[in-house]
């Protein structure tokens, strides 16, 4: 179908700005920290936040955890913000995280892993696996269930998400009770899929732009097709969590996400994918302008529920 109206105004206002490979790292973080405060909207209360940090093997990792109203203990989501491997923080992420955790009744751990180029892979998925272990061993500590124990990741937090699962499962832990993938980067774009051939230049994040990302993210071009730096290139899918994927129409990253929900199906996995027909990439990130991002938020939040019963 044609561009959502909403998608399309965005598109059109932030046509003419710099390619994200052609401006300073520094700069696009103070960039994106403006932006987020002008347009991801208010964040929504919840009963309590907190402000931490876990040990991870690099050094203690900062994440902020969302409780919700109610009576718990609540089940647990660890959340991962996206930003193309370079950007994201507690911050930029936390109207989402709020949103997430109301919706699913979920205590949520948001975690600000480190980010690239200071630090290659494996550094930030260990900083989130170590943040999901401490998780399942703490977690009664701070109110929540680990014995319902998900994880959601978005874009490169996606990218994140489904490593996680993967290294959960190969190390014997934690087990995770579901998976949710929001268009997820699961492989280096070269020469990419058929979406990322059609989508990647003119539809707002491109194939330029995440291979920036990725060659931030990466340590060797031997990481590319290591399965935890690169999911779909996974050669054993038996085993994961069942999972939610979500992907954009006019997303590059589309076809990423939809072939690995098919892998993953093909392993065994319970799996639902929705594709949200008329949107870009970053359209939950941005449900405060783009109504089909409020929707994904509720069909994010009634999964989680229903897998977390």
């Amino acid at each position: 179908m044609p561009l959502d109206p909403q998608a399309q105004a965005l598109l059109d206002n932030m046509a003419g700005s710099p390619a994200i490979q052609d401006i300073p790292i520094e700069q696009l973080r103070q960039n994106e920290v403006a932006v987020a405060a002008a347009i991801l909207g208010a964040p929504e209360p919840v009963a309590h936040v907190e402000n931490r940090t876990i040990a991870g093997p690099a050094g203690p990792v900062s994440v902020r955890i969302y409780t919700p109203e109610g009576i718990g203990p609540f089940p647990i989501l660890i959340i991962m913000h996206g930003g193309g491997w370079v950007l994201g923080n507690l911050d930029t992420f936390d109207v989402y995280s709020r949103a997430v955790t109301n919706r699913a009744g979920c205590l949520s751990i948001s975690v600000d892993y480190r980010l690239a180029p200071e630090n290659k892979f494996p550094v930030p998925l260990e900083d989130c696996y170590a943040v999901t272990k401490w998780a399942a061993e703490h977690g009664a500590e701070v109110g929540g269930d680990p014995s319902r124990l998900g994880i959601l990741g978005d874009s490169a937090g996606g990218n994140l998400a489904a490593g996680l699962a993967l290294l959960a499962r190969d190390k014997g832990g934690p087990k995770i009770t579901f998976q949710v993938l929001v268009n997820p980067a699961l492989e280096y774009p070269d020469p990419g899929t058929p979406s990322m051939q059609e989508l990647g230049r003119d539809y707002g994040i491109t194939s330029e732009g995440l291979r920036f990302g990725l060659d931030a993210y990466m340590s060797g071009e031997a990481d590319r097709q290591n399965p935890y730096f690169a999911p779909l290139r996974s050669n054993n899918l038996v085993g994961l969590p069942p999972a939610l994927v979500l992907t954009a129409e006019y997303d590059p990253l589309r076809d990423e996400g939809e072939i690995y929900a098919e892998r993953l199906k093909e392993a065994g996995v319970s799996v639902e994918v929705k594709r949200y027909e008329g949107v870009l990439h970053g359209w939950v990130v941005m449900a405060v302008v783009i109504d089909k991002g409020k929707q994904a938020l509720n069909d994010i939040g009634a999964a989680l529920r229903a897998a977390f019963k």
